[in-house]
């Protein structure tokens, strides 16, 4: 038989030890603040019902969703005058967090108590093309709350972003919008029925320039004039109070868009007063091309690496009514953890102590000197320290070299003298500090490997 060459798909990652604790520390880091603020975890399955999946995420994220054939032989049964997606594929990978979380709410809505404020870190899958910074299989750290209209709960997610950066050592800029001053925007640019395309293409913005936008945009048939009024507002400066009045009189026969700028003035104002430290910025070309969103809407970019968003989201009012509880509302954002992840490594914020998985090393000399060092392991272990016993008697170097390879800062080596004398020799091998002490002084011992 022919060997064959291991792989992975692409646009997937194999994640070692050191990976892993890396990963740990970023989700260890977002669930503590996650939690601070009252939000508990759920979790759904990886695979949704494609009915659940379809129609949420626009014809582009519908593209991109992984189908599943059916089990069995899924082509026994085809009806070859009928589109053949349907026929054989009746569930999906999810594409996202919050479309599972709406259906979750829905079936579970008799045992849950409202405002619902839930978190989730599972792994999403999308039929993207990989590239740098972006992967078909990824991470998410989802946030929301539902069953509440109040933007404070809009300020409390970025309270938890400037949060999650601040301890992650991150500097990022908040970029904040609403899907209303969107809807405004279609209307004063006589498209009202354009809104989708419109957002979609400025969504583009920051990755294709103005021009392209204002061509995709014509090509979709919006107005010349509607598309200089666009451009018009795009090109808007100064600070979030400054575009908010200068929008307000542009939007005069915008309802919709009043009631967006009115939003937008009292989440900034609550930001403000709440002391967020992250810089915070009134962002008209972000559009988030997810159909879901109907207020506010959120991206976080970091400030000191280049790289897509690491954070999004936004405020969904109609989502749970597509699975038949309309009316209720809800916010949220996800922290996309690889995105974080490559931000840390090539800033280089990981804590250095990540990589030491073992704080000591019990070297064995023998048979006798195993049994002896093992009721000590246990009582080391049971005080909280990670301890390794090396599994085979072998020659000291190689034991060293095991104990170098994996950052493993103590090393403890007895023979026959430590045995009779009842001592256990510790040494420490960042500094070369060497010590014997009595072998049930555990407070000793401990005090020496702090």
């Amino acid at each position: 038989m022919a060997i064959q060459k291991p792989s992975i798909p692409k646009g997937t990652r194999d994640f070692g030890q050191a990976d892993m604790s890396r990963r740990n520390y970023i989700f260890d880091t977002i669930r503590s603040v996650f939690r601070t603020f009252g939000y508990q975890e759920i979790q759904t399955p990886s695979m949704e019902n494609l009915s659940t999946l379809l129609g949420k995420y626009g014809e582009e994220g519908d593209k991109l969703l992984f189908r599943i054939l059916n089990s069995g032989d899924a082509f026994a049964n085809v009806d070859s005058s009928k589109p053949l997606t349907p026929q054989v594929c009746e569930k999906g990978l999810r594409y996202d967090l919050t479309v599972p979380f709406a259906r979750y709410v829905v079936q579970h809505q008799n045992e849950i108590s409202f405002p619902f404020k839930r978190f989730q870190i599972q792994p999403v899958w999308r039929a993207d093309r990989p590239q740098k910074g972006r992967y078909r299989e990824f991470y998410q750290c989802d946030v929301d709350v539902i069953g509440s209209r109040s933007q404070v709960n809009e300020l409390e997610l970025v309270q938890m972003v400037d949060a999650v950066f601040g301890k992650l050592g991150v500097r990022v800029k908040i970029h904040i919008n609403n899907r209303k001053v969107l809807t405004g925007i279609a209307e004063i640019a006589d498209a009202p029925d354009k809104v989708v395309d419109i957002t979609v293409a400025i969504d583009k913005l920051d990755k294709i320039g103005l021009e392209k936008v204002k061509e995709e945009m014509a090509e979709k048939g919006i107005p010349a004039e509607g598309i200089a009024v666009i451009e018009k507002i795009l090109s808007l400066q100064g600070s979030s109070a400054d575009k908010i009045g200068a929008m307000k009189a542009l939007f005069e026969s915008s309802e919709t868009g009043l009631k967006g700028l009115e939003e937008l003035q009292e989440l900034f104002g609550l930001i403000e007063a709440a002391g967020v430290k992250a810089p915070v910025e009134m962002d008209l070309s972000l559009a988030r091309g997810l159909n879901y969103y109907t207020g506010a809407i959120f991206e976080v970019k970091a400030q000191d690496w280049e790289i897509g968003s690491i954070c999004g989201g936004g405020r969904y009012d109609n989502l749970t009514g597509i699975f038949g509880l309309p009316d209720l509302s809800g916010v949220g954002i996800s922290f996309g953890a690889d995105r974080i992840y490559d931000v840390l490594t090539g800033l280089e914020l990981f804590p250095a102590a990540l990589e030491q998985s073992t704080k000591l090393l019990f070297a064995v000399m023998g048979a006798d000197e195993l049994r002896y060092v093992l009721p000590l392991a246990k009582a080391l272990r049971e005080a909280g320290v990670a301890v390794e016993v090396y599994p085979e008697a072998t020659k000291l170097k190689k034991q060293f070299d095991y104990a170098q390879k994996k950052a493993i800062p103590f090393i403890s080596i007895n023979g026959s003298s430590e045995i009779e004398a009842g001592s256990v020799n510790l040494k420490n091998l960042v500094s070369g500090e060497q010590k014997a002490f009595p072998a049930n002084d555990i407070n000793s011992i401990l005090d020496f490997l702090s």
